[in-house]
């Protein structure tokens, strides 16, 4: 257990001990648990989570402890959690490799005596797969014992290690592991980058924040007698002390251990002062170690102080020893280094220097370090080094250390260090002469398909293997977006703009407008598809690279996703073409992916379209390039789907969700793969699989890409229940997204809307739902999802007809549909089934639809089979045999309409072939039954003697209906509609038609009619 603080007793914090040691034992159980501990500097943090660890080691668990590193936070990714798995790989050897096994490579980036990482692509999606990787490592060690997980000074902690616990945190599930991390509240300023971090976490259920008050005078005066080995300290010193240190308990050891050397009455009231006054009682050459090793950072190791100090190895043994006894410095646990006993110390001992002072203590560490290179650890050596110089002041030594430290956090997918140096670099390029530029900077890293130099490579100039300032930038582009900071990344290619003339370097201009086009489209601003434009343009003409593939391929797949047309096609053609040409084997598979969606969408050739996607997902396959292949199986089974055949779609993503998991991708594409998954279900009627599938994915916290995908499931889901108020919860929510022009998902989201005020009763909103999405759409593509919204829509017209309130504009709305309907293509059997159930609603909306329209509708959605198409052309078709008096077809036709709404648990469904077969009088029981069906039991409204068709009537009197509605709707004249509405009125004893509708509301006579309007 590394020993941090000085005060022989523990004292108070019995409520903290106590929520810690619950957090310990609900995790013990198998609900993983966070406790994030703050409070001011010196006010016990470190204490207090010294005396957990060792509570909870006493208790069976296993712990480890790793601490953010003040100096070169911006460079030395992952720290703490580095620190923390190379203690339990000490104190766990072979059972921590067997947790590993098969993640090497990717846990190698955090703990190298794993092994050499992988070879794999530093990309965002690598990153994703090595905090999966590192979750999956902890719930295995978490297996058969309680792990406890402690990060100290989470405020000095790195982007990265906020990142990777927050994974951490969300992740984690029935697991036995305790995350505890500290940090100092009040260097919490508005814009510290842990805000946010405390922020987001704040919302979870399993985390905890225990926020550390300072001591009371009781306990000052308990923490004195420890520390002075008194019984009862004077009354005098512990008001004295705790009316000056203000009940913090570092300075109260400060000020005990001053006046236990007898110089309590000389001290100052400066902090300053306070924190000081032991490193001045140290002899000359101990303080001299003390300032030295304080510029070392918050940690320093033994060999490094040495070389730096170059002294008498006896001398520096002797001044350490003074500085340890004096409890200024501790050796750190490794017994290779020392550490401040508190941070505080280290910041009044450097503050302290004298500003040239500092800058020749730090340039001494660089030159050892630069020397020595094995004097620190090769994981931190890139950064320190850099920091190092930067702190010495030496743009000349700063800048190529700062390039090499981006490069070294990249290859660790730390894209936020990366960006972190990259901007150091940027800030010292002025700042260097031109000989250091030319001679000293390391050549051009990796920006994917960035052509890096300055120069025409075809030529004869020495300053091609340069590293230049717009590749600076282009390197920092490509961190910013993949570390999730895209307003930076958009700032940093507009400069790059800046800087390339595109008459001379149009290639790498139109790289740049590439990635600005990337970050638009993800923060869904406009300018997109014009940095899009100006980039063809740009590389129109050009000889063949890898940057015009990738122009091409991106101009193919944004329109995809919009509004393609046949010069689309030919792009995605093109890119393919190049890519092979010069080798950019990734760029020329998502081409692949775009063409194949492109045949299906722009020539209508779905299996022309299948066959492509296929081949693409099997070049992938071969390529190993993880983020590729999940891309082709999504596109594959959404395209399954869209042409009904939504079995393979299950399958293909199940396949899909299955490799992103096992690849680490899970939590990054996870949530559109588990999309398609459940649409597909539904469209199967595997409702119950569907809901399973959801309740799964919330537990795996899937990012929040796509998020509106789901919401929008939630919401089919809901609304299947007949929780209207629910599914328009759920309906908001999926349109926050605010995905304008993606058709595939702003029309089923629209669909929904419509179905959603259908069911509700709401005509008019339901054809505004409609109306705003053909506007805001144009021309639709997408049969499979714009069929249903256009039948949907048709049925509500039907629906309506007849009502005074929505005749004005239904000549116009169904002009609309017939319009929107004549630009599909059917290219499936399912979309000639939705085109047959389409023709048949406008029938149906004009009152001119025939039993052999409706008879085509069912003959042609059969041999899809799925549930709801075919129940809605059966229900209609039931409707249409009533009315030409052929009961005992309707009856069958209704049966099976309504094993078909049970198969799905479709409720609103149901009930409308439920009102059907009772306003026709039809018994729905199988055959069998229906002989033996028992007499009905009474129904609402039996205590006014009405009759069961005046029960009809009744029913939909109280919905506002005319008589010449109620009299198409039971199939009656108006003149007997209007007779059965007089003998009501008589019956409730009501003076009108208003009043005896709000009675049948105020006596829930009816209640599933309010039930579905969602009153």
């Amino acid at each position: 257990m590394q020993q941090i603080s000085v005060s022989p007793v523990f004292v108070g914090r019995g409520s903290e001990i106590t929520e810690l040691t619950d957090a310990l034992r609900r995790a013990g159980t198998g609900s993983p648990q966070a406790i994030l501990i703050g409070g001011e500097a010196g006010v016990g943090k470190t204490r207090l989570l010294e005396e957990f660890l060792q509570r909870a080691a006493d208790r069976g668990a296993v712990t480890s402890l790793g601490s953010c590193l003040e100096v070169g936070a911006e460079g030395l990714p992952y720290a703490p959690l580095a620190a923390a798995l190379r203690r339990l790989h000490r104190s766990m050897g072979a059972e921590l490799e067997a947790a590993a096994a098969g993640s090497e490579g990717h846990l190698s980036r955090l703990l190298s005596e794993l092994g050499e990482a992988d070879g794999e692509p530093n990309d965002e999606y690598s990153r994703a797969r090595l905090f999966e990787h590192t979750a999956r490592l902890f719930e295995r060690l978490g297996t058969d014992r309680t792990l406890v997980l402690a990060v100290e000074d989470l405020h000095w902690s790195d982007r990265s290690t906020r990142e990777l616990l927050a994974f951490l945190v969300r992740t984690l599930h029935s697991s036995r592991v305790l995350l505890v991390a500290t940090y100092r509240s009040d260097d919490l300023h508005r814009r510290h980058p842990l805000r946010p971090f405390l922020a987001e976490l704040d919302r979870l259920r399993t985390v905890q924040r225990l926020e550390l008050a300072r001591f009371d005078r009781r306990e000052v005066a308990a923490q004195l007698a420890g520390i002075l080995g008194t019984a009862v300290p004077e009354r005098q010193l512990v008001d004295r002390i705790h009316r000056r240190s203000e009940g913090n308990p570092f300075f109260v050891e400060e000020l005990a251990t001053a006046f236990d050397d007898g110089c309590g009455a000389g001290l100052t009231d400066s902090l300053r002062d306070i924190l000081l006054v032991r490193v001045e009682g140290l002899d000359e050459e101990a303080q001299r170690v003390v300032r030295i090793a304080a510029e070392g950072g918050s940690h320093v190791e033994h060999a490094l102080l040495a070389a730096v100090l170059d002294d008498d190895e006896e001398s520096l043994i002797e001044a350490l020893r003074s500085a340890v006894g004096a409890n200024i410095l501790r050796p750190d646990s490794e017994g290779e280094g020392y550490r401040f006993r508190h941070a505080l110390v280290r910041e009044a001992v450097s503050d302290d220097l004298l500003p040239g002072e500092r800058h020749r203590i730090n340039r001494k560490f660089a030159l050892a370090v630069e020397a020595q290179p094995q004097l620190v650890p090769g994981d931190a050596l890139p950064a320190r080094l850099a920091n190092y110089w930067y702190h010495a002041h030496d743009p000349a030594r700063a800048l190529p250390t700062a390039l090499n430290a981006a490069r070294a956090a990249r290859r660790r997918n730390a894209f936020a260090e990366q960006l972190g140096m990259l901007e150091r670099a940027l800030e010292l390029w002025d700042m260097v002469t031109e000989d250091v530029l030319a001679h000293t900077l390391r050549p051009y890293d990796w920006a994917e398909t960035y052509p890096p130099g300055s120069c025409d490579h075809k030529a004869a100039d020495e300053d091609c293997d340069r590293i230049q300032l717009e590749d600076v930038l282009a390197e920092a582009v490509v961190a910013a977006r993949r570390c999730g900071d895209r307003e930076r990344g958009l700032s940093l290619a507009k400069r790059g703009l800046r800087l390339v003339d595109e008459t001379v370097h149009p290639v790498r201009a139109a790289w740049f407008r590439i990635n600005r086009a990337r970050m638009l489209g993800s923060l869904r601003r406009s300018g997109d598809e014009e940095e899009i434009a100006h980039a063809l343009r740009l590389v129109e003409h050009l000889p063949p690279s890898a940057v015009q593939a990738e122009v091409l391929a991106l101009g193919a797949g944004s329109a995809m996703l919009k509004k393609p047309g046949p010069e689309h096609l030919e792009l995605a053609e093109r890119a393919i073409r190049i890519a092979q040409q010069v080798g950019a084997h990734s760029v020329e598979v998502h081409a692949r992916m775009t063409l194949g969606g492109l045949r299906y969408d722009v020539q209508g050739d779905a299996e022309g379209g299948l066959a492509e996607l296929v081949g693409a997902v099997e070049r992938a396959r071969r390529l190993g390039v993880p983020d590729l292949l999940l891309r082709g199986i999504n596109n594959l089974a959404s395209l399954q789907r869209g042409l009904g055949r939504a079995a393979d779609a299950v399958k293909l993503a199940r396949e899909g969700l299955e490799f992103a998991d096992g690849s680490g991708l899970l939590r990054n594409i996870g949530t559109i793969l588990t999309g398609n998954l459940v649409e597909a279900l539904i469209d199967l009627g595997r409702v119950r699989e569907a809901e399973e599938v959801l309740a799964a994915s919330e537990l795996t916290s899937l990012s929040g890409t796509h998020a509106e995908f789901l919401d929008r499931m939630r919401g089919e889901l809901t609304l299947l229940k007949g929780d209207l108020p629910g599914a328009a919860t759920m309906l908001a929510q999926a349109r926050a997204a605010n995905r304008v022009g993606q058709v595939q998902h702003s029309v089923p989201i629209s669909r929904l809307a419509v179905r959603l005020a259908a069911v509700a009763g709401r005509p008019l909103e339901a054809r505004a739902e409609l109306l705003a999405a053909l506007a805001e759409d144009g021309r639709l593509s997408h049969e499979s999802d714009v069929y249903p919204l256009l039948v949907e829509a048709a049925a509500v017209e039907a629906d309506s007809r007849g009502l005074p309130e929505a005749e004005a504009g239904r000549p116009g709305a169904l002009a609309a549909i017939a319009a929107a309907a004549a630009e599909l293509r059917p290219r499936a059997p399912l979309h000639h089934g939705w085109a047959r159930l389409l023709e048949a609603e406008l029938a149906r909306a004009e009152g001119a639809d025939t039993p052999a329209q409706w008879a085509a509708a069912i003959e042609a959605l059969r041999p899809p089979g799925l549930p709801y198409p075919l129940a809605l052309a059966l229900l209609r078709a039931g409707e249409a045999e009533v009315r030409a008096g052929r009961r005992e077809a309707a009856a069958e036709l209704l049966r099976e309409a309504a094993e078909l709404a049970a198969v799905r648990d479709d409720r609103p469904l149901a009930a409308q072939i439920a009102g059907l077969a009772e306003r026709a009088g039809l018994n729905l029981a199988p055959r069998e039954r229906a002989a033996a069906a028992a007499a009905p039991a009474a129904a609402a409204g039996d205590s006014f003697n009405l009759t069961p068709r005046e029960r009809d009537v009744l029913r939909l009197l109280s919905r506002g209906w005319t008589n010449r509605q109620i009299a198409e709707e039971l199939y009656i004249s108006p003149k007997t509609a209007s007779v059965h509405v007089s003998n009501i009125l008589g019956k409730l004893a009501v003076g009108g038609r208003g009043e005896a509708g709000a009675l049948a509301h105020r006596l829930r006579l009816f209640p599933d009619d309010q039930a579905l309007s969602g009153r």
